[in-house]
């Protein structure tokens, strides 16, 4: 397994990764926006605008964004999102990471798995304390956050969404 960031080598695997969310109907979380971009290079090429403070839009923060391919196919199993700071909404709802495990690869650990490679590059941008949140209810998201050292500290409601989403902590 190797996490990386996403590159047109992959572009069969980001289109195939994005087409099977969208026939789930399962939120994508994690992918960077990857539901608004038929093209793998657009989402890209967004991508690259959202890491960078300068060309970042205003209220967003930059992020990196990394993709969890399995090395024996060459198969996206996963995607992450990591926020480099947090801004007021990210701090109460949304934490530094977002992510997703394709719907056919989920309940085999990628999830775990992937978090913890994460978890060394956080550390790399400076970050020491990541906060990571997930829908209360969400067993797998929990045992995963709860799997690489994540310390509950609240529920919150989210009223734009309107859900009920548990906070967790993992100090680097």
């Amino acid at each position: 397994m190797k996490l990386i960031e996403p590159t047109m080598e992959y572009d069969r695997q980001i289109r195939a990764y994005r087409q099977e969310f969208m026939e789930s109907g399962d939120s994508m979380d994690g992918t960077g926006r990857l539901s608004k971009f038929d093209d793998p290079q657009e989402w890209i090429d967004f991508l690259a605008k959202h890491r960078d403070p300068k060309t970042i839009p205003e209220g967003r923060v930059p992020a990196t964004q990394l993709i969890f391919v399995r090395e024996e196919d060459d198969k996206i199993v996963g995607m992450l999102d990591i926020r480099h700071f947090l801004n007021e909404y990210l701090e109460k709802f949304g934490g530094h990471i977002g992510y997703s495990v394709a719907p056919s690869e989920r309940r085999r650990g990628y999830a775990t798995q992937m978090l913890k490679t994460a978890l060394p590059v956080c550390r790399e941008l400076g970050i020491g304390r990541v906060l990571i949140t997930c829908i209360k209810g969400n067993e797998g998201s929990k045992r995963t956050i709860l799997n690489n050292g994540g310390v509950y500290e609240s529920t919150v409601y989210e009223p734009d969404e309107k859900i009920e989403l548990e906070k967790y902590w993992i100090t680097l």
